[in-house]
């Protein structure tokens, strides 16, 4: 695909234009032709649409005095996509409908009270080992937060993909679960018919995470982490 150049007018860009789309990879702007679904979607899309419109709902239910609330914490908020320069704010409304889909990433789905927004606590996740539970993949992992920070009001979200050992990188594939537990210890991600999600063909694999954290509180959430490693099951 193209590289984006910069120029005096438009130094960098991201998102979509007419028939372009602009992406970022490796610290470089690149340019492609904007795709449509030709699809319906999948069951997990089809879920999340309807969870984005329930929030885009709620948030049109709240009365002014609420939204102007919300849009005053707005400049405390950085997006979570580029540029990354730390001029550019999201708005409250943007605000709002990513603390909805924090609390229902928990299970918890609900209207939000006005929070400002309070980046959850630096972590970095392991994957300590796997065993096979009536059928389930039981994955044992570590949020390493920091206990001075509170981590008992941390979930953690991991997106996975479970592959055979030298697999390369990559998002397709991947599904999405929470982690049983909180930050302040040892969670368990459980993952029902894994046999019937990912063709693994050893009991040594490989795991491709995208990790958030999810602050119980506030339901804002993290960057993702990325995270590659091998584990047996035992």
């Amino acid at each position: 695909m193209p590289l984006f150049k910069p120029s005096l007018l438009l130094s960098d860009a991201y998102g979509s234009a007419g028939d372009v789309t602009f992406y970022h990879r490796q610290g470089l702007c690149y340019i492609r032709k904007r795709t449509k679904a030709t699809f319906p979607g999948t069951p997990a899309q089809l879920e999340h649409l309807a969870i984005h419109r329930r929030a885009l709902a709620a948030w049109a239910s709240l009365n002014r005095d609420e939204q102007l609330e919300w849009n005053s914490y707005e400049t405390t908020a950085e997006p979570h996509r580029p540029p990354f320069d730390h001029k550019a704010h999201i708005s409250g409304n943007n605000l709002f409908v990513s603390a909805y889909h924090g609390f229902a990433l928990m299970g918890d789905e609900h209207t939000p009270e006005p929070q400002p927004f309070l980046m959850p606590s630096p972590f970095h996740v392991s994957f300590e080992g796997a065993e096979v539970e009536a059928g389930n993949l039981l994955l044992f992992v570590d949020a390493h937060v920091s206990p001075d920070t509170h981590p008992e009001r941390y979930k953690l979200y991991c997106r996975l993909r479970l592959t055979n050992p030298g697999k390369g990188y990559g998002v397709r594939g991947m599904r999405g679960f929470l982690a049983e537990g909180d930050c302040s210890g040892l969670m368990t991600i459980r993952i029902p018919a894994y046999t019937e999600i990912w063709s693994l063909t050893e009991n040594r694999f490989q795991i491709q995470a995208m990790s958030i954290l999810l602050d119980s509180e506030t339901g804002f959430r993290s960057q993702y982490q990325r995270t590659i490693c091998m584990l047996s099951i035992s």
